[in-house]
């Protein structure tokens, strides 16, 4: 059996090490490359023209940013994002940004294995912890097109949208939220994607002309 050829791309070296000595020990798979962030994994997909890309969600450049450009590349592998969140609103735009999976962290080596093998052949996979909220979500009447940017923000994106706005720092975000400020990085990146915002300061001017209501620092 040929294998399946396959880019990981996690920032955390020990887990994303545990993740490719799981894939090649099973015979499976053969690990073309490993990336610590989106632009690497990005050049790794375009060079090696892997079957499956596994991106993890929250390395710095983005995990669903990546997973629009890989896609947007001729001949794209197909695509599985790795995470630890469970949040709605991150499983249901990974989905419709085309990834196939979205797999949890703690999946077992033996579940991803398989998980990534039926990829390969072009089946969908989503933890079981969250299906239901993926159909529920799915059949859900279609929300009435957003008017501004703002609109496009996830209810978690505007929680911590509104909170820079205040002039609090990723730390002090993070805090408030009960997040880890490396997910806040994130969410933010995403932010000032959907903004069209240079930075971060750009982006509270905007929150602040879009909501009134955001106390200024």
């Amino acid at each position: 059996m040929t294998p399946i050829r396959i880019v990981v791309a996690d920032d955390h070296p020990l887990y994303r090490e545990g993740v490719t000595r799981s894939l090649a020990e099973s015979g499976r798979f053969a690990v073309v490359g490993e990336a610590s962030n989106g632009a690497e994994a990005e050049a790794l997909v375009a060079r090696e023209r892997p079957d499956v890309a596994l991106l993890d969600m929250s390395m710095p450049g983005g995990g669903i940013a990546t997973l629009r450009r890989i896609l947007a590349l001729p001949q794209p592998p197909r695509c599985a994002m790795l995470t630890v969140s469970e949040e709605d609103d991150d499983v249901m735009q990974a989905l419709r940004a085309g990834a196939l999976g979205y797999i949890l962290k703690g999946v077992g080596a033996r579940d991803l294995v398989g998980i990534l093998s039926d990829l390969a052949e072009g089946r969908s996979y989503v933890a079981p912890s969250l299906a239901m909220k993926v159909l529920a979500a799915m059949n859900a009447p279609r929300a009435k097109k957003a008017e501004t940017p703002l609109d496009t923000l996830t209810k978690r994106e505007e929680d911590i949208l509104r909170r820079v706005a205040e002039g609090k720092s990723n730390k002090e975000v993070a805090r408030d939220l009960d997040l880890q400020e490396k997910t806040v990085k994130h969410y933010m990146t995403a932010i000032l994607q959907k903004l069209q915002a240079r930075n971060r300061t750009e982006a509270a001017l905007i929150a602040r002309e879009g909501w009134p209501g955001t106390r200024k620092p």
